[in-house]
């Protein structure tokens, strides 16, 4: 049952008509007002969208027309760059040389060091080349020199002149066990002119020409 004042509802019973009607304006307003921020939104992310696609000459010219967006291909300069590729890791390898400077003084192919042993016996060398590991550790190849019955003891000193020429040595040794006696050539003792020639005189197979005696029959 209704009157002109009161109407029944689910669940509610008997409500004024004033009441019902205006709640139903409160929510077509409110219905209304989502539809239209709704309606401005999508209006606002248009033009963002379209001022983005503008270029510079389309905004001068308003009669201009769009430059339409087209996937991005691969130009001329993407040809040339190619992915970065990560550097291989880097080897320490020891580094050979004719000279090095060590502890104040130069150090050179030809040189002539002395050692001492275990026993405090003291030999001399000459230098044939250098090392220098990843740790910057310098050492040095040798050659020994072989004292002869001219030379004097070596604890008196060296006379380069009274050693010969001896041994190839492969072990490197470490420089600081060596002490600095003179320079010399790296040759001297291999020339055929020094006061004592090597032992054994190096041998120099092969020739282009030769000369045969004449054959007489």
């Amino acid at each position: 049952n209704e009157s002109p004042l009161w109407t029944n509802a689910e669940n509610l019973g008997a409500i004024c008509l004033d009441c019902v009607n205006e709640a139903r304006d409160s929510l077509k307003n409110e219905q209304e007002e989502e539809y239209d921020d709704k309606q401005d939104g999508e209006q606002k992310s248009s033009k963002k969208k379209t001022r983005l696609t503008r270029s510079y000459k389309t905004r001068l010219n308003p009669f201009a027309i769009p430059k339409l967006g087209t996937s991005k291909g691969k130009g001329r300069r993407s040809m040339f760059k190619k992915a970065p590729i990560k550097a291989p890791d880097s080897v320490a390898t020891p580094i050979t040389g004719q000279s090095v400077f060590y502890k104040g003084s130069y150090f050179q192919v030809g040189d002539i060091v002395s050692m001492i042993d275990e026993e405090f016996n003291l030999y001399y060398a000459q230098l044939r080349g250098f090392l220098v590991d990843q740790y910057c550790e310098k050492s040095a190849v040798v050659t020994w020199l072989l004292p002869t019955k001219e030379s004097p003891p070596p604890e008196e000193g060296f006379d380069p002149a009274t050693y010969v020429i001896g041994p190839d040595e492969e072990l490197p040794r470490k420089l600081e066990c060596m002490e600095f006696i003179m320079h010399a050539p790296s040759d001297y003792y291999k020339a055929k002119n020094t006061p004592y020639p090597p032992i054994e005189a190096p041998a120099e197979p092969g020739y282009i020409w030769t000369s045969l005696h004449s054959i007489h029959k």
